[in-house]
């Protein structure tokens, strides 16, 4: 038998990060996860990326990986352009309006994974870590919940966590309400060489069917002409992108982009996924909590996902550390339901203002396409504007746990 203070399924980015704030501070945790511990990266990157902002990257300082992740595998970006397809409208950001050296990085999700992995063995004493292994039952107690692995091993803690992503095992077996909708879209990855290089930029173009993101991502050489592209379309176009010949996706691709990149080449597989909403209308029930995708889930068109995940992770290692400081009980949902009435507003925040801007951009009328581009164009020639959405994009405003706030810069 396994006993410890907190227990997380979940052995992804966000549930490594709670994990590892936690063993940081004597709290005592339990992992599970049914993949396998350390995935060696590939020669070339990966398919999933995440744009790191600035709020994160203040988390994984804090919790000494960031510079390991830095020297594996990370991009810079120092510029945002951002612009409708067929239109005069348009905006851009830049890391020098507000005096920082970039406004974000482009990680491979396995960068850091793997970086969190390998800081997280270094606490083996409050750290147990059980891979490849699945939940098979969940039972809550009044003072304890126990958990019952596929292989027979009974784990025993104060707090059961749901980390384990959008289709959370947790959240069903627990039975906590979800609201959803479908984007009826479905997002294309891949990885691209550009004929020109990206320049330290992040660009985004709306089309009528969706956004196109070109996001530039660390290569050999330091080159600068490869990017992770998302593509977000209706699942007919998805569809017809996957099943065309790698020639034809690269002549869609580089006429959707309106050659601002050049001649684009499709450098790995293609690979598509739907769309959808997902927000749990509980995040607490006595002796569990969820966060990250088990929580919520929102349009990639901001790149905000990875983010809203690792900033409930450490709200929620913020309000655990206290109560263990406190010695209060962990797992009781009304030492946890600050922690729910901020992180739900936070994500109800973004998810809300994700669908606004999908509707705002969608279709091709006439009219709405001269609002919007006008609309553009104001908020770009508006400086306090424009730094206020940066601040924002960057995680520098706003009711940040601890881990999160700025970093003192020289």
């Amino acid at each position: 038998m396994i006993s410890t203070d907190v227990v997380i399924v979940g052995g992804g980015c966000v549930g490594l990060t709670l994990a590892l704030a936690l063993v940081k501070s004597d709290i005592g945790v339990a992992l599970i996860d049914g993949q396998k511990e350390l995935q060696p990266l590939s020669s070339t990157p990966e398919l999933r990326v995440s744009a790191i902002s600035s709020a994160s990257e203040a988390i994984f300082t804090r919790l000494e990986v960031w510079p390991d992740m830095l020297a594996k595998r990370a991009m810079p970006y120092k510029t945002m352009h951002v612009w409708e397809k067929d239109s005069f409208g348009q905006i851009s950001f830049s890391a020098e309006q507000i005096h920082y050296p970039q406004l974000g990085h482009i990680v491979e999700n396995k960068v850091i994974r793997n970086s969190l992995l390998e800081k997280l063995a270094e606490f083996s004493d409050k750290a147990t870590l059980l891979f490849e292994r699945k939940v098979k039952q969940i039972n809550v107690g009044d003072r304890e919940v126990f958990i019952s692995l596929d292989d027979g091993t009974p784990v025993i803690g104060q707090l059961l966590v749901g980390a384990d992503g959008a289709n959370s095992f947790v959240r069903q077996q627990m039975d906590m309400p979800m609201t959803f909708w479908d984007y009826e879209h479905h997002a294309i990855v891949a990885t691209v060489k550009t004929e020109l290089e990206h320049q330290f930029c992040a660009s985004q173009c709306f089309l009528p069917d969706g956004p196109l993101a070109f996001l530039p991502i660390f290569a050999e050489n330091n080159s600068q002409n490869f990017s992770s592209i998302v593509w977000s379309t209706s699942s007919e176009h998805a569809q017809m992108l996957l099943s065309c010949t790698q020639k034809q996706f690269n002549q869609a691709l580089t006429a959707a982009f309106n050659g601002r990149l050049g001649l684009c080449e499709v450098q790995s597989e293609r690979v598509s996924f739907p769309l959808k909403m997902r927000y749990a209308r509980q995040w607490i029930k006595p002796r569990i909590a969820l966060i990250g995708d088990a929580a919520h889930t929102i349009h990639p068109l901001a790149g905000l996902g990875m983010n809203l995940g690792l900033l409930d992770a450490a709200s929620l290692s913020q309000e655990l550390i206290k109560l263990s400081k406190e010695q209060q009980d962990l797992g009781q949902s009304q030492n946890l339901r600050a922690f729910e009435r901020w992180r739900k507003a936070e994500a109800q925040t973004y998810i809300a203002a994700m669908e606004g801007f999908k509707r705002l951009f969608s279709g091709s009328n006439a009219i709405t396409k001269l609002i919007r581009s006008s609309g553009l164009l104001l908020a770009d020639s508006i400086t306090p504007a424009k730094e206020q959405i940066i601040k924002q994009a960057m995680g520098l405003t706003g009711d940040l746990p601890e881990l999160a706030k700025p970093l003192l810069r020289q």
